[in-house]
C-alpha cells in the first residue's frame, strides 16, 4: 500500500468527526439573537440512527470488510438521503474496492451536498491524485487548506505535496510539504516526501536532513521499500557508506523480495 493510500485511511478520523455533527442545527437564540450551539441532545432519532450507522461503516471499512461497510452506509442513507458524509464514506469504500466510477460518482455527490467540507475535498483530491489527475486534485487540497475550520490541515498539505511530486512540480511540492511540516513536524510521510523533493533537486545535504529525521520519527517496519531505497540513494550520493549500509540492512530485512532491493544489489543508484 502506498503512502497516499495509507493517508486516505487516516482521513477517516476527520470524516467521522464531521459525520457525527452532520444534521445538527443550532437551537434557540439568546438575547444577542445568535443561535445557541447544537449538542447531542438536540439530535432527532433519525439523526442518531445515521450517526450509529456511519460509525459502524467506518469501523467495518477500517477492518477491510467493505461489503458490510456498504450495507451500513446504505442504511444511513435510508434514514437521510442527503447525508453528504455517507456518500463520501461510500466513495472511500468503492475506492478501496477498485470501483473507480462508483467511487467518483459518490465523491461528486458528496461534494455537491457539502461543497465547503474540507474533509470531503481532501478525500476527493486524494482519489483524483491516485488516478493521476493532479491538476484537478490540487485545487481540492487548496480548498481544504483554506478552510480555517479544518481539523487536519497537515493531511491535505502532505497529500498535495505528494500529488505535486507526481508531475515533478518540485516548487509546489516543496511549498505544500513545508506547510505540512510546520503543522505536524513528526509526520513520517512529510519527512520522506521532503527528502524526495530535495533529492530530485540535487540538494543532497537537505535531503539527508529529512532522511535523518525520518529515521527518528518512523518505525523501520512501517517504511515502504521505495522510501528505504530513497534513503540509501541519498547516503550514496553523500558518500556515507556506513549510513548507506544501515538503510540497506533495513531494506533487506523488511523488503528482501522488492524491486528496490534488487536495484540496490545491482548498484542501480541512478536509475
Amino acid at each position: 500500500m502506498t503512502l497516499l493510500a495509507q493517508r486516505s485511511r487516516l482521513t477517516l478520523v476527520a470524516l467521522c468527526a464531521a459525520g457525527m455533527l452532520a444534521g445538527c442545527a443550532s437551537q434557540g437564540a439568546g438575547q444577542s439573537g445568535k443561535a445557541e450551539l447544537a449538542t447531542a441532545s438536540d439530535q432527532t432519532a433519525a439523526q442518531r440512527k445515521v450517526d450509529i450507522r456511519m460509525q459502524l461503516a467506518i469501523g467495518y471499512f477500517q477492518q477491510g470488510q467493505y461489503a458490510v461497510a456498504l450495507d451500513e452506509v446504505k442504511l444511513a442513507l435510508a434514514a437521510d438521503a442527503n447525508h453528504a458524509d455517507a456518500y463520501g464514506m461510500r466513495g472511500l469504500i468503492y475506492q478501496q474496492m477498485g470501483e473507480t466510477a462508483l467511487a467518483e460518482d459518490n465523491f461528486v455527490r458528496a461534494r455537491k451536498l457539502a461543497p465547503s467540507s474540507p474533509e470531503l475535498a481532501n478525500n476527493y483530491g486524494s482519489f483524483l491524485c491516485q488516478l493521476g489527475r493532479v491538476k484537478e486534485a490540487l485545487p481540492l487540497f487548496d480548498a481544504a487548506l483554506n478552510n480555517r475550520a479544518y481539523r487536519s490541515p497537515a493531511s491535505a498539505a502532505n497529500n498535495a505535496g505528494s500529488c505535486a511530486l507526481k508531475i515533478k512540480d518540485y516548487a509546489s511540492a516543496e511549498r505544500y510539504l513545508l506547510q505540512a511540516l510546520q503543522l505536524t513536524p513528526d509526520l513520517p510521510a512529510t519527512n520522506a516526501n521532503l527528502a524526495r523533493v530535495y533529492m530530485e533537486k540535487g540538494d543532497y545535504v537537505r535531503a539527508n536532513f529529512f532522511i535523518t529525521r525520518l529515521g527518528k520519527v518512523a518505525k523501520m517496519e512501517s517504511l515502504t521499500a521505495d522510501v528505504l531505497w530513497l534513503a540509501i540513494k541519498v547516503q550514496h550520493k553523500l558518500g556515507d557508506t556506513d549510513a548507506e549500509a544501515g538503510w540497506a540492512t533495513q531494506l533487506r530485512r523488511h523488503h528482501a523480495g522488492s524491486a528496490e532491493y534488487a536495484a540496490y544489489q545491482r548498484g542501480a543508484f541512478d536509475e
